[in-house]
This record gives C-alpha cells, sequence and structure tokens, in this order.
C-alpha cells in the first residue's frame, strides 16, 4: 500500500466512531502516573490546549513530525512534544492546533489536510488537557523553527515507532520517586510522557485501519 493510500485509510478510521483511547494511552504511560484523572472529569477546570499530529511522506516513509522544546519554556521545558498550545478565546481547537504549527515550525495553516481527531488527553502535573488533531502534507514541509520555542525538529517514521525494537522500559527519578517510564527510542531521544501515550493510540487506530 503505497502512503496515499495509507493515508486515506487512516481518514476513513478516525472518521468512524469509536477510538482506542484511554485504553491505548495507558501503553505508555509512566507508572506510577501523577493523577488518574481523565479529560472528561477536568473540561470544566482545566486548561486546554490543541496539538497537530502533522503526517508526511520523507524518502518513501510516511513521518510524523515532533519538536524537542527549549529550555526557555514554562511547561515540560526540553521535553518533545507535538507542535501545540494553549487555546486562545474565540478559538477551536483545531484553529488552535494549525495556529501553533504556524507559529512554532512555520507550516502555513491552509497547507495540512484535516484526517480527525484522536482522544484528548489530561496532562496532571500542568493540568492541561491536549487535543489532539490529526492532518497530513502531501509532500515534506518546508520548516522554520522558532528558535524561542524549538531547540529540535524530529521526523519519526511510524514504522519506527511501531517497530518493536524502538519501545523501552527504564526506571527513572521524577519528582523524587522512581517511576517506571516506558518510551520510544529514535536515535538519541526518548519519545515518553504524553507524547508518546498520543502516539500509541495514532498507532493502533493506523495499524487497524490496514487491517480492514
Amino acid at each position: 500500500m503505497d502512503i496515499d493510500s495509507r493515508i486515506s485509510a487512516l481518514e476513513r478510521k478516525l472518521r468512524r466512531p469509536g477510538r482506542p483511547g484511554l485504553k491505548a494511552q495507558l501503553k505508555l504511560a509512566p507508572d506510577p502516573r501523577p493523577g488518574h484523572r481523565i479529560y472528561a472529569e477536568v473540561e470544566e477546570s482545566c486548561r486546554r490546549a490543541g496539538v497537530l499530529v502533522l503526517l508526511f511522506p520523507r524518502q518513501g516513509r510516511l513521518c510524523v513530525l515532533l519538536t524537542r522544546r527549549t529550555s526557555e519554556l514554562l511547561h515540560h521545558r526540553a521535553q518533545i512534544s507535538f507542535p501545540g498550545g494553549q487555546q486562545e478565546p474565540d478559538e477551536n481547537l483545531r484553529a488552535t492546533s494549525l495556529r501553533e504549527a504556524w507559529e512554532e515550525v512555520g507550516i502555513p495553516p491552509e497547507r495540512p489536510k484535516i484526517l480527525g481527531e484522536l482522544t484528548p488527553l489530561y496532562i496532571p502535573p500542568s493540568n492541561f488537557c491536549i487535543y489532539p488533531t490529526v492532518a497530513s502534507l502531501a509532500d515534506p514541509p518546508e520548516l522554520k523553527p522558532c528558535e524561542k520555542e524549538v531547540a529540535e525538529v524530529l521526523e519519526v517514521p511510524l514504522d519506527h515507532l511501531a517497530h518493536p525494537d524502538s519501545f523501552k522500559r527504564e526506571i527513572w527519578k521524577i519528582r523524587g520517586e522512581d517511576v517506571s517510564v516506558p518510551f520510544f527510542e529514535f536515535g538519541e531521544r526518548r519519545i515518553w510522557g504524553a507524547t508518546a501515550m498520543v502516539l500509541a493510540e495514532l498507532l493502533e487506530i493506523y495499524s487497524d485501519a490496514h487491517q480492514d
């Protein structure tokens, strides 16, 4: 199946009712996780953020765009994330994700084709709930990273993330506590936390889309 066909299959799957949701997300959740509430329980009190899960071809492989945040940012410093940020007044979350991708990496909001949405995910330490919008580009993007916000851009092939060898787990010391942290290994980078949890749901839907 070529990349265009894979994107079309994913879009069809995303537009159907039902999502793997929290069950898939928790496969990549740290243990213990700092808090167990889900987005539906905090929607009225949390801060909302839109993130863009952007897929595109690169040298015959379907990739997802990630960024490593700079150490100057207030939340989730130096972590690997999707382009995204806090929702502004009178702005829907899809528009938030597109605006943030423009501000962070220079992708014009009109370029991505929207494929659908993934399950929102609540992040207890920052009291943010992220709402992932999945989109695609027909060609590799020309990126202009914002130096203040983006320390590094990562183009990660989905087949790399789906390979069992990319999945690792280690014990890390987080906030003074030993935590079992699952992550995707990509070269010297470790993709973990909320980003990995969102990717876990995406990969499950992507895999199911090609078995229909």
